[in-house]
């Protein structure tokens, strides 16, 4: 029998004091729990492992899901710096923005942005066997998108955009040395990054972005086939070591 959920209130609430609330409710056996008036706390989430729920409300700081094994974590509110840092298992949902660094050296586990991203998105991801992570952006990306990425799949939109194409970011893929970005869209010569390539998607790759664009639509209430009724280009890493011949050995 599915337990009652768990409500606390984080109001006035130190980040230290938050999360060891939350972990005395897992320790007693929840499975959800929903956690209003979240401001600022960081660290929600960090290093917790199993089937468990956590609904935010509000708006949670820095490192949300850090080293994160198997948990859902929603947000109904914006993120801030640092989602999912280095995160093994289970999913993140915002339905909102998120600050610089979303998903930075995850390892595993899905990251759904239902609106834009700052800068560094999708830093160091990297990938383990087959293992990897998956990072969704429904708005934009700002420079150093894919910055020394080593795995994993990343996925722009663009969504509500006009104008400039997708996004005005730089150095997208710079230092990309393994995964894959995929963008809705088209990105001009100059914005990328000197190690990445461009180009057409092949059949496997259109799987990949329909099962990803098909869990976006389905936490966001938006129209799949509509996302991806539009092209789309992928960028891939030129050299699995970009910056060898700036090391002594």
């Amino acid at each position: 029998m599915e337990r009652p959920t768990i409500e606390i209130d984080a109001n006035g609430k130190t980040y230290h004091d938050l999360n060891t609330a939350l972990q005395t409710s897992l320790a007693a056996g929840a499975q959800r729990i929903s956690v209003h008036n979240v401001n600022g706390q960081r660290y929600i989430g960090t290093n917790l492992s199993g089937a468990v729920t956590l609904e935010l409300h509000g708006t949670p700081g820095n490192d949300l899901g850090a080293f994160m094994n198997g948990p859902s974590i929603i947000v109904h509110g914006n993120g801030q710096d640092g989602v999912g840092n280095t995160m093994n298992d289970g999913e993140i949902v915002i339905h909102g923005h998120t600050g610089d660094a979303l998903g930075l050296a995850a390892r595993g586990g899905m990251i759904l942005v239902r609106d834009g991203a700052g800068y560094r998105a999708g830093i160091h991801m990297k990938e383990y066997e087959g293992k990897g992570p998956l990072v969704v952006v429904g708005g934009g990306a700002q420079d150093f998108l894919g910055e020394y990425m080593a795995g994993g799949t990343l996925i722009v939109l663009g969504l509500g955009r006009r104008g400039y194409g997708w996004s005005r970011a730089r150095f997208v893929g710079t230092g990309m040395h393994g995964g894959a970005i995929y963008l809705r869209g088209k990105i001009e010569s100059h914005q990328l990054g000197k190690e990445v390539g461009v180009s057409a998607l092949d059949e496997r790759d259109r799987q990949v972005l329909q099962t990803a664009v098909e869990r976006y639509a389905e936490h966001f209430q938006s129209d799949a086939a509509e996302i991806l009724d539009a092209d789309f280009i992928k960028l891939f890493p030129l050299y699995l070591r970009p910056y060898g011949k700036l090391y002594a050995y």
